[in-house]
């Protein structure tokens, strides 16, 4: 199945290419632009990346998954402030001048 039309990857190239990086460094974090730059190629548009994330997940060799991929199955779920404190926001008064 064709995942990228612009570059022309299919889920073949992409299991491919972690199949490799996986043999070649056990311990390597593989994110889509290193999938890319394995194949040779270059992310165009953009579209593809929720089928090319897909892709990714269901690969048996991808291993510890990267945060970007956890993030899309709701593991910040319980998190509502994503981390950061309660006072985030800049005061919204002002000196009488």
């Amino acid at each position: 199945m064709i995942v990228c039309h612009c570059t022309q990857i299919s889920d073949h190239d992409i299991h491919a290419a972690i199949d490799w990086m996986r043999a070649s460094d056990p311990q390597t974090i593989i994110t889509p632009g290193k999938i890319y730059h394995a194949l040779g190629k270059r992310a165009d548009c953009g579209s593809c990346m929720p089928l090319f994330l897909d892709t990714m997940r269901h690969c048996d060799n991808l291993g510890v998954a990267p945060p970007i991929l956890r993030a899309a199955s709701g593991s910040m779920e319980g998190h509502p402030n994503e981390g950061r404190r309660k006072s985030h926001r800049i005061s919204q008064r002002r000196t009488a001048v």
